[in-house]
């Protein structure tokens, strides 16, 4: 296994440090300049564009962002990197145009976006963008063939589990992800405790949580696991508060 104990060290900015699409949308790379001046850890999202080259977007469709209609991985990156997000200046950026403005200076937990059929290749161009990056990087999926996938192609980075649930059902599921030899989890706080991640965390496997929003939600992230994924407000005011 990899070391994934870093994860709990920093806030990390749910896809990055936005200011909930006012006017510093999620995912851009103003997002990203701000959560790297603000000291914070970012979170972010993955799709395969159509060319292959993994872009850093949330959603499926273009519309909630975007305002056009349209699969995101029918389009090419230079296709995706000319459309607006929000209306702002910022454009749908691909993951290495990403890695460029972080450069290291904060971790990254990334996300990858999968669709079981579909996603040939995408583990691939993944690794080779990250290869020789310098920098803290952790992988994480929903999606548990990517998991599969990423350990078989021996990804040397810190690999997570992203998950939610409250029902024996979920935990049997997430008990079979976890004997990947998975590194982290990034947990619903609204779904803790329970028996699956307070069992996770006595094995010393680092847990932190999606998404808080406000101070019940961060009180409740330090009481049941290690780090917070926050969004909506800056984690230093209110740590002094």
């Amino acid at each position: 296994m990899t070391s994934a104990s870093w994860v709990r060290e920093l806030p990390v900015a749910h896809r990055g440090y936005h200011d909930m699409n006012k006017s510093v949308w999620e995912n851009t790379l103003s997002a990203f300049s701000r959560a790297v001046e603000a000291g914070f850890a970012i979170e972010c999202d993955l799709q395969l564009a159509a060319d292959s080259v993994p872009v850093v977007f949330h959603d499926h469709d273009l519309q909630r962002l975007c305002g056009i209609k349209g699969d995101v991985r029918e389009r090419t990156s230079a296709e995706l990197g000319m459309l607006a997000v929000g209306g702002t200046k910022d454009r749908i950026p691909t993951l290495k145009q990403m890695l460029a403005i972080v450069a290291g200076k904060v971790p990254l937990v990334i996300e990858l976006k999968g669709r079981e059929g579909e996603d040939d290749g995408f583990i691939e161009a993944v690794l080779e963008v990250l290869e020789g990056y310098q920098g803290k990087v952790a992988l994480m999926s929903f999606d548990h063939h990517l998991l599969k996938e990423l350990k078989a192609a021996g990804a040397p980075y810190p690999l997570g589990l992203t998950a939610e649930g409250n029902k024996p059902e979920d935990f049997f599921m997430h008990d079979e992800a976890m004997q990947l030899g998975l590194d982290f989890i990034s947990y619903h706080w609204a779904h803790l405790p329970n028996s699956f991640v307070t069992g996770q965390r006595q094995a010393q496997i680092p847990v932190i949580t999606w998404t808080v929003r406000d101070v019940m939600a961060r009180e409740h992230t330090y009481k049941y696991a290690d780090q917070m994924t926050f969004e909506g407000f800056d984690p230093r005011e209110m740590a002094s508060a």
